[in-house]
């Protein structure tokens, strides 16, 4: 950034990376030492048609819920009037006219409207080629509706009957259905929580009027009026008034933040306090809102490495139990028993359904997802998410990450008697007028202080020297080494140690004699020790990479403990540099303000940019960290392995079930008088289903709070 007020400040003030020793420049630009300022998948992975897992929203919510309460209604009396289950319980159906029909009758509407999203769902998967879980259960149903109208006209043995066996297995898969589309619409519940963050109406100025229109009507250069306590509707800077704001939205900090006028402010965010007006700079499509809720969307329906495994864990089951049903059919044939061959196949195809299977992955990568954006992490790549796991080095980029990418005074060495509190008051009293960023950083540092920051007269700048004003009849000029040569004076004792650090040196002038110096510094952030001091404990390599000179960057890596530094390296040098460390076998996770670090974001095994909804290059960038704390990066590890682990049990539960549940329905211990009734078979097939579901709703317990994270690893 360059000053705004170019004639109070002269641009060449300083210049970036001026060499070790030679400071002349150092007090002219925001470019100096130590800071950098540039002037469609499903979740399911499987289905998308009607009865599908396509479209997890409160219709398809509300749609299975209507479907079960229905057909558990209608279950009732088809199972009260079933023969099969009268005879299995003992009782006696009454002797009355078409009695024998309801169970028919009332399974038949059962069959049609109960199992259409399963018969639909088959459909789609058989002219997609793509054999699944809806294929399965249509199947099933199938066969036991036909089987049990062969029944009850006679046609077959009347042991074939399964409308009681037909209408449980609707119902119960039905339940399924519903507890997954429940289970699946709360984690897209942040895209709501976005949504609902935006007014429903807009207050334009227009004119002497103020007049109400909907956020989407709004038009870069509109300004607009926000009360207190109300939501900003689009981004925008604030042109009149000062308010606390609740940027939580944004940031994940519950902290509100100070914004008054010449602030950016973001759509959706809260004017806590007092009312303001906002010039738009971005509205609808192109806030920062509406790019968070199009990073949750490229999340909720990206594809990953586990994901696909699933899913070809799900197709090798589907052979496998057809397979597994052909053999059953062909064994108990030959052995004599038909009707056993029927059964048997039927409770091969109903218990060796995919649905636990399919819903394993999905449910805990979606669910994490949510997860992490209510923690102030977006997810953009699942497979990101997996990968983070696997990572062995991090490296960051200093300016904006580790720090805060902006001067602060760090040390002041007064003189000639004068305190350092007189000599900072002095210096903020010349630099008061100027728009430059070290001379803001010299009034902060005063105003920190409680200082008092007198008016001057006849403020002037000279460039790459300094700047010069009137001080109560004292002449004030503070400016780099430049003034000290017109001068002809000294620098203060501290300033040799202070160049070994790589800081900005500034000297306070009074009346020609020097009063004092000053160390201006790029602030490390409070929060990048422990970051650092975290990723050891977890055996993480931490690197550091900045354009910045050798004597910044090291004095940055001694002070957090860094293990490896790499200095003046341009932004387009520093992808190479993650391919090397690559070429070294390291897994590399790139941490930047995504800016400048596109290029090696994107060649980062993990590419994590800071600063969500700004111009990051989010493209490059598979996760994204909406606060600016460092610590987040540990946060995004605790959440891969935690959701990886869930990925692994929810795996194992739903495929090692089926392996184990299919020859058993299949009846391989009917030797020994044991054999897996159907409708058995459905209840444990959907109890699977709701252990997959409730397993993956342990990851909610999870909390990615990025100082929690960080203290549980230290505290190992």
């Amino acid at each position: 950034m360059t000053d705004p007020h170019a004639h109070h400040h002269d641009p060449s003030r300083g210049t970036r990376e001026a060499p070790v020793g030679s400071h002349a420049a150092e007090h002219g630009g925001h470019h100096v030492n130590g800071m950098d300022h540039p002037a469609g998948h499903d979740p399911h992975g499987e289905h998308d048609h009607p009865g599908g897992h396509a479209g997890h929203g409160a219709n398809h919510v509300a749609r299975f819920r209507q479907l079960f309460w229905i057909n558990l209604i209608l279950a009732v009396p088809v199972v009260a009037f079933s023969s099969m289950f009268a005879m299995l319980f003992g009782y006696s159906l009454p002797d009355a006219p078409g009695i024998n029909l309801i169970a028919p009758l009332v399974g038949t509407v059962m069959y049609f409207w109960g199992g259409w999203p399963f018969l639909s769902g088959a459909v789609s998967e058989l002219r997609a080629r793509t054999p699944g879980m809806m294929l399965l259960v249509g199947a099933a149903i199938t066969v036991a509706f036909l089987a049990s109208w062969g029944a009850s006209l006679g046609l077959l043995h009347h042991e074939l009957e399964f409308w009681w066996e037909l209408a449980l297995l609707i119902v119960i898969m039905l339940l399924g259905h519903w507890i997954e589309m429940r289970s699946l619409a709360q984690t897209t519940s942040a895209l709501d929580s976005l949504a609902a963050l935006l007014p429903d109406e807009a207050e334009r100025v227009d004119g002497d009027q103020i007049v109400t229109v909907s956020p989407a009507d709004l038009r870069v250069g509109d300004v607009v009026v926000v009360r207190p306590g109300g939501s900003v509707p689009a981004d925008g800077r604030i042109v009149d008034g000062r308010a606390d704001m609740d940027e939580s939205m944004v940031t994940g900090e519950s902290r509100p933040v100070s914004r008054s006028t010449g602030d950016t402010v973001t759509a959706g965010t809260v004017a806590t306090d007092s009312g303001l007006r906002v010039q738009v700079t971005a509205a609808g499509d192109q806030t920062t809102l509406a790019g968070i809720q199009r990073l949750v969307t490229d999340a909720q329906n990206s594809t990953s490495r586990a994901q696909r495994i699933a899913d070809r864990a799900a197709g090798w089951l589907f052979w496998f139990a057809l397979g597994a049903a052909a053999v059953t059919a062909v064994v108990w044939t030959l052995v004599g028993s038909p009707d056993d061959a029927v059964i048997r196949t039927i409770t091969v195809l109903v218990i060796a359904c995919p649905h636990a299977l399919g819903l394993a992955i999905p449910l805990v990568v979606s669910i994490a997802t949510e997860r992490a954006a209510r923690g102030g992490v977006l997810i953009k790549d699942r497979l990101a998410l997996e990968q983070m796991r696997t990572i062995d080095a991090v490296l960051f980029d200093k300016t904006g990450t580790l720090t805060k990418g902006e001067p602060v005074v760090t040390a002041i060495a007064p003189t000639g008697g004068h305190d350092a509190d007189t000599v900072l008051a002095i210096a903020a009293a010349a630099e008061a007028d100027s728009e430059h960023p070290l001379a803001k950083a010299i009034v902060r540092a005063a105003q920190h202080r409680g200082l008092q920051i007198e008016n001057v007269t006849g403020f002037t700048s000279s460039p790459a020297v300094g700047v010069t004003a009137t001080l109560d009849g004292h002449e004030i000029r503070v400016g780099g080494p430049r003034l000290l040569e017109e001068l002809g004076a000294s620098e203060v004792d501290e300033a040799a140690t202070w160049r070994a650090d790589g800081a900005i040196i500034l000297h306070v002038v009074q009346d020609g004699a020097v009063i004092g110096g000053l160390e201006l510094a790029d602030e490390i952030r409070p929060e990048s020790r422990e970051a650092v001091d975290a990723l050891h404990k977890l055996g993480v390599e931490v690197l550091m990479i900045t354009g910045d000179a050798e004597a910044v960057a090291h004095a940055v890596s001694t002070e957090l403990g860094i293990d490896r530094v790499f200095a003046g390296v341009r932004p387009e040098d520093k992808a190479a540099k993650i391919g090397a460390l690559q070429a070294e076998g390291k897994k590399v996770a790139m941490i930047g303000d995504g800016v400048n670090d596109a290029p090696a974001l994107a060649t980062a095994d993990v590419g994590i940019a800071i600063g969500a909804g700004t111009d990051v290059a989010i493209a490059s960038a598979g996760v994204i960290l909406a606060s600016s704390d460092p610590r987040s990066v540990l946060s995004v590890i605790e959440l891969s392995r935690a959701s990886y682990r869930k990925m692994k049990q929810n795996l194992w539960w739903a495929a090692g079930y089926n392996l184990i549940s299919v020859p058993l329905a299949a009846g391989i211990l009917a030797p020994i008088g044991f054999v897996l009734p159907m409708a058995v078979g459905a209840i444990l097939m959907s109890l699977s289903t709701l252990v997959v579901a409730l397993n993956a709703q342990l990851l909610r317990r999870l909390d990615l709070d990025p100082g929690v994270s960080t203290r549980a690893i230290l505290t190992r």
